[in-house]
């Protein structure tokens, strides 16, 4: 009865849609949409993608909502060495359009393998794992969509200059395209809206590399995390999983051990004067108390041949949360026009 009850409700759903507003997914049955192919026991679209590096062969843990041959969103998460289960919220939004998408945990993040060898995290070998992750999922460049929020937008901007002829679209979420302009707004701006004694304090636990301390977290928390990460009073589950998942020696190897900029690896990663190069429709999304300047994301919306920019006045750094009405009716705006044809440099009212 149940069963019946949703196929009915879904059909209700569909059909009051125009025309024109329908996907193909919106016009098949609810045994194929939920058919995620599996030949033997069913997974819920879960699937560990085997992935090739330099040093050895591993799994990425994948899992596919929906049914779309005509769009197929591939979630990067942030961090880097985060996890999926803070970008769950798109799960309501992207199935009720009728989108097919992907969460997914890059290599080295809780779900996936773990390898322990340092020289895999780099920019350049996690691209190499999303092309491969393209190809096990079957998207091209007639509906491969890459949303990449934080460290992801950096996947997934790297990506677009080596591999864009793969894709149909691209959506930057809250990740400057220069990582010193990032320190540069971090310890220009951010530090100074913070109370002196505050950071004062914080900036003498950093010099004394004392991380581990558990007063940094105590002083991070409050004034900077909720004020800048995630602005909503409780913070959503998701989020907490992912933080309590993080795989910290990554993290830190990467993005550096300070919250105040960037170190590690990531340095010196800029790649602002190569936005030109990418030709494919791409939406930028900057919020008013993110850790990334919403200037410099309006900027960069600008500089990709095929732009748009979308800001979230009430959103911080995890805007798909905080400013959630306003990130997500952009987003799915976005995907629309780019799918349909219509996309435009102007973005529309909402």
């Amino acid at each position: 009865m149940r069963t019946l009850l949703f196929s009915l409700t879904l059909l209700f759903i569909v059909s009051c849609k125009p025309a024109h507003e329908q996907s193909e997914s919106s016009n098949m049955p609810v045994s194929k949409y939920f058919n995620y192919g599996d030949t033997a026991v069913e997974s819920a679209g879960v699937r560990m993608i085997p992935i090739t590096t330099p040093v050895g062969n591993f799994k990425v843990w994948t899992k596919r909502f929906g049914n779309n041959p005509r769009i197929k969103i591939l979630l990067l998460h942030g961090g880097p060495a985060l996890t999926h289960e803070y970008m769950e919220c798109f799960e309501t939004f992207f199935q009720r359009e009728g989108f097919e998408f992907y969460e997914y945990d890059q290599l080295g993040s809780y779900y996936s393998d773990q390898p322990k060898d340092s020289s895999l995290w780099t920019v350049d070998r996690f691209v190499e794992e999303v092309e491969q992750v393209r190809k096990a999922i079957g998207a091209d460049s007639s509906n491969f969509y890459i949303l990449g929020n934080s460290w992801g937008g950096i996947v997934g901007m790297q990506y677009a200059l080596k591999y864009q002829q793969n894709m149909k679209g691209l959506i930057v979420s809250n990740m400057m395209a220069s990582c010193p302009d990032y320190g540069k707004y971090a310890e220009e701006v951010l530090s100074k809206q913070m109370d002196p004694k505050v950071l004062g304090e914080i900036k003498a636990i950093e010099a004394k590399g004392d991380f581990a301390n558990p007063r940094y977290m105590e002083l991070l928390t409050p004034n900077f995390y909720h004020q800048h990460i995630c602005r909503l009073k409780e913070w959503p589950d998701g989020f907490i999983r992912a933080l309590k998942h993080v795989n910290g020696e990554i993290y830190t190897m990467v993005q550096g051990p300070s919250e105040f900029g960037i170190g590690g690896r990531l340095t010196y990663w800029d790649v602002k004067k190569r936005l030109r190069e990418i030709k494919k429709p791409t939406l930028m999304i900057g919020a008013k108390y993110d850790t990334m300047d919403p200037k410099a994301m309006e900027e960069q919306s600008k500089l990709v041949q095929h732009g748009r920019y979308l800001y979230c006045a009430n959103g911080s750094h995890l805007s798909m949360w905080d400013d959630q009405q306003v990130y997500m009716n952009g987003v799915i705006q976005f995907i629309k026009d780019v799918d349909d044809g219509s996309f435009k440099l102007t973005p529309p009212a909402f």
